[in-house]
């Protein structure tokens, strides 16, 4: 056996940098430490046994605790100073081990070159401490601290250093292997490149610096310590960054700042771009189309999801997945080349404008439902001919009439009710909703949960389970709801009932809202600090949130949907009964479903739906003359306040002073009244100012298909305009204005604006909804706009508008303003009701009255008048 080990110490000197031969050759054949008493025992009719001598060499000697850890395991042992009497030749009848302190000292050097057994103390006590034999190893072995590891090294130029960190990995029981394979347990590496790094990345085999074979060794005596422990070399894991330098393309200070942070912190250095010593440059690609420079071929020009995948990883990703690709969009380009198309005729501007106003809103409509199943659906009117507004009647009747109509099919018509939009409305809403929910689950709870992740689990069960909560219900409960709703309309007729969708599943929607909308503060609180104390759970988030699914929304953006949707949907509900007539049994059952969603926002706690924005409205209100009333609502809130100069003839004149209030969900447009002459009186006697402003429309933001950002040019500054669809009308209408002093940055609020418009109609992509755009195609101008001759222009046309009004012959006859008024008095009375009819030609008593009495006038009248004023002493 003696014979045997000093043979391989012999073979193992001239590997010792390179020991994979060897490794292999004692794990085969001695399992790479064996306990002499098995050894003995498995040979037993082969070789004769030979009894184990220890001596204690200087130091040892004099440690009690050694010499009775020898006792306990009954091996006999002597102690002396002096190694050479016991190291000249050899002893057959003793199997001679030296116990060193010191593996530096003349004594060791003395032993090791006549190719003895030496141990040391830790061995000795870690044997002990399991009541084992001791163990044989062919080389000194002085610790069990790195016993079962097996090693790997790459990256390191000076062969002594490798030389010094092999040695030590022997001396405390580890092995050295020189090819990578799946028996190797941690990587050594000086550097990140390499195919051994990579397949350790791949194989998630722990990266670690050489540091930790030198703190390991600094622990050496300590018998129970163990240098596989996760915990005390997750200190020494290799950053991913580590001999990287980086330079950052195209972000924000902000975020770039936060990047060149945490570089640092992840063992890399950052430079600014076009530096020649710069390893790698990230380029944010949703705003780069050009690079500054052509890069050369040492320089890796890699998407941001290549700096945060490292970081989530905790290694340094492979940059082929991520390499930076130039991204042009054809029908950006396309778009681009009409608005840049203008002709002088004013009839052809108009129809260019209607097809710029098409083409700018193509890009952001939404999916319609799928056509109709039945084969007779082919020949009939298309879901996506009803959505172009450039077809005419005579297409539409066209197509209608080379149908075959059946008692199953919906009458094809040239222009579709109201009804029917707000309800296909409602079925887009829930789509977009359903795909965000789907984006949630798909992109960040499963990815989370998902076993065997590089580098070990992100987060912890408890912390999923609350950031995500009932998510996956309220997915499912919704998913059934579109469904039902696409069935609805593909077979469309006025006489189906939207209403018992949903109250079909209101039972659900109570089981899954209340659990999620309650705990959404906790949910919102646990990713914040999860971000903050844990760098892979931030660059998880950072890598899904800049993916096209997210339209670069936080997980918190996201998960504010569900508590916003119910409220939406009430909403889009009220509508359709709006749109709905007396004698459709649809109109009960419609009540009927959004008490029922009143019910499920009921077991909602209050207070966690009140915020500082919602007090801001009762302001609003009092600002804002003939502000409807609907515009008070618990789930909505102020989000910005913008002052403008209307340039076009909608929603009002040219140059007149217009106030954009935007809520979460809807668009508050007032104009600044002009002269006013009167004060308002409470009843008791309390004088309030007037409403400084006038109410013009209260528009949803669901109306909106684009956000135009306006360039700058000689004749038009600091503009932007809204393409805007009602539902009851067929054209899209453009509303552009400009922005009234320098408090407010155009990009901001347009940034803002497109947010909620996104979050309204559930689309998650809110930036695709800005275009930025020639203003002459569009034909706005900002030119004059204070010139004493646009003053003076407005002015005569405001006066004319005035006496137009007051010898109008086609005023709202006396006869229809007198049944308004009497539908809304007792039917009792009939001397009230008389009384009524000879003083209803006052327009105080008119002012008396509220106006919801409007709500039985013609509809054109209500559309031309929206509301009656506070005060008659107001002039409009």
């Amino acid at each position: 056996m003696a014979d045997s080990s000093i043979l391989t110490l012999g073979t193992a000197r001239s590997l010792l940098v390179d020991s994979s031969v060897y490794d292999s050759r004692i794990a085969e054949t001695t399992k790479d430490h064996v306990f002499l008493g098995m050894g003995c025992e498995d040979g037993e009719d082969m070789l004769p046994k030979v009894e184990t001598r220890v001596v204690l060499v200087g130091e040892a000697g004099r440690n009690r605790e050694l010499a009775k850890a020898l006792q306990d395991i009954n091996t006999p042992f002597i102690m002396t100073d002096s190694v050479q009497e016991f190291g000249d030749g050899e002893n057959t009848e003793f199997e001679t081990v030296f116990v060193l302190t010191q593996f530096d000292s003349p004594e060791y050097n003395y032993l090791y070159k006549h190719e003895h057994r030496i141990v040391g103390p830790p061995v000795v006590l870690h044997c002990a401490a399991k009541d084992e034999p001791l163990q044989f190893s062919c080389r000194p072995l002085y610790s069990t601290t790195m016993l079962n590891l097996s090693l790997c090294f790459t990256g390191f130029r000076n062969k002594e250093e490798m030389k010094n960190l092999v040695n030590l990995v022997h001396h405390m029981g580890g092995t050295i292997r020189k090819d990578f394979s799946t028996k190797v347990t941690h990587l050594v590496a000086y550097s990140t490149h390499g195919e051994k790094y990579r397949l350790a990345v791949c194989m998630g085999t722990p990266i670690l610096t050489p540091s930790w074979i030198l703190k390991a060794w600094e622990r050496r005596d300590d018998v129970n310590f163990h240098a596989g422990d996760e915990e005390f070399r997750t200190e020494f894991k290799v950053p991913p960054f580590q001999d990287c330098v980086l330079s950052f393309l195209g972000f924000s200070e902000e975020e770039k700042a936060n990047m060149e942070e945490r570089t640092l912190k992840h063992g890399g250095t950052y430079l600014e771009v076009g530096n020649e010593r710069c390893t790698h440059m990230v380029v944010e690609e949703n705003l780069v189309k050009e690079l500054p420079f052509s890069p050369s071929k040492n320089l890796f020009v890699v998407k941001q999801e290549w700096f945060w995948g490292s970081i989530q990883m905790d290694a340094r990703a492979g940059e082929s997945m991520y390499l930076y690709e130039k991204n042009d969009s054809p029908a950006m380009k396309k778009a681009v080349s009409l608005l840049s198309l203008t002709t002088p005729n004013s009839n052809r501007k108009r129809r260019r404008l209607k097809d710029t106003l098409a083409q700018l809103t193509k890009e952001t409509e939404i999916s319609p439902f799928p056509p109709r199943k039945r084969p007779s659906a082919e020949h009939s009117l298309s879901i996506g001919s009803l959505l172009d507004i450039s077809n005419t009647p005579e297409t539409c009747k066209a197509l209608a009439e080379s149908s075959k109509p059946s008692k199953s099919s919906t009458p094809v018509l040239s222009k579709q009710s109201a009804r029917w939009q707000v309800s296909k409305e409602l079925y887009q809403t829930e789509s977009n909703y359903v795909d965000i929910l789907s984006t949630i689950l798909q992109l960040f709870k499963h990815p989370l949960e998902k076993e065997g992740q590089v580098g070990g689990p992100i987060l912890a069960q408890e912390e999923i389970k609350t950031i995500f909560g009932s998510i996956p219900d309220i997915y499912e409960v919704h998913t059934r709801i579109k469904n039902d709703l696409e069935e609805l309309l593909t077979d469309w007729s006025e006489n189906r009932s939207v209403g018992n969708i949903i109250l079909k599943y209101s039972k659900e929607l109570v089981k899954a809202y209340p659990p999620f909308v309650n705990f959404f503060e906790m949910s919102k609180e646990t990713i914040v600090r999860c971000e903050k104390q844990k760098p892979r759970f931030h660059a998880f988030l950072k890598i899904n949130q800049a993916k096209p699914e997210c339209g670069r929304q936080t997980l918190v953006e996201l998960l504010i949907r569900p508590v916003q949707r119910l409220p939406s949907v009430a909403l889009l509900l009220n509508d359709i009964k709006k749109h709905t007539s007396d004698d459709n049994p649809d109109k009960i059952t419609l009540e009927k479903a959004i008490e029922s969603l009143k019910e499920v926002m009921t077991h909602i706690n209050e207070d966690k739906r009140k915020t500082e924005g919602q007090k801001q409205i009762f302001d609003v209100v009092y600002e804002v003359d003939g502000c409807p009333a609907n515009l008070l609502s618990s789930h909505r809130s102020l989000v910005y306040r913008v002052e403008t100069i209307a340039l076009g003839d909608q929603p009002c004149d040219r140059g007149e002073n217009v106030t954009l209030f935007l809520f979460n969900d809807c668009l508050e447009i007032a104009r600044k009244r002009h002269k006013v002459i009167n004060t308002f009186k409470s009843p008791l006697g309390q004088t309030r100012p007037p409403p400084p402003l006038k109410h013009i429309a209260l528009m949803p933001l669901s109306q909106i298909r684009r956000v135009l950002d306006l360039q700058d040019t000689e004749e038009c500054v600091n503009a932007f305009a809204l393409v805007v669809r009602p539902p009851t009308e067929q054209e899209n209408l453009l509303f552009s204005f400009q922005l009234a002093g320098e408090e407010t940055v155009k990009s901001a609020w347009l940034r803002t604006l497109c947010r909620h418009v996104a979050n309204t109609i559930c689309r998650a992509d809110a930036e695709d909804f800005i275009q930025c755009t020639d203003p002459d195609s569009l034909q706005v101008s900002t030119k004059d706009m204070d010139s004493t001759l646009s003053k003076a222009s407005r002015a005569i046309k405001k006066t004319s508008k005035k006496v137009t009004r007051a010898f109008s012959f086609t005023k709202t006859p006396k006869r229809v303003i007198q049944r308004a008024f009497m539908a809304n008095s007792p039917s009792d009375e009939k001397s009230q009701r008389l009384s009524c009819e000879n003083r209803v030609g006052s327009s105080t008593t008119l002012a008396a009255h509220h106006s919801p009495s409007m709500v039985h006038l013609p509809t054109m009248f209500e559309r031309k008048y929206h509301t009656f004023s506070r005060s008659t002493t107001h002039l409009f």
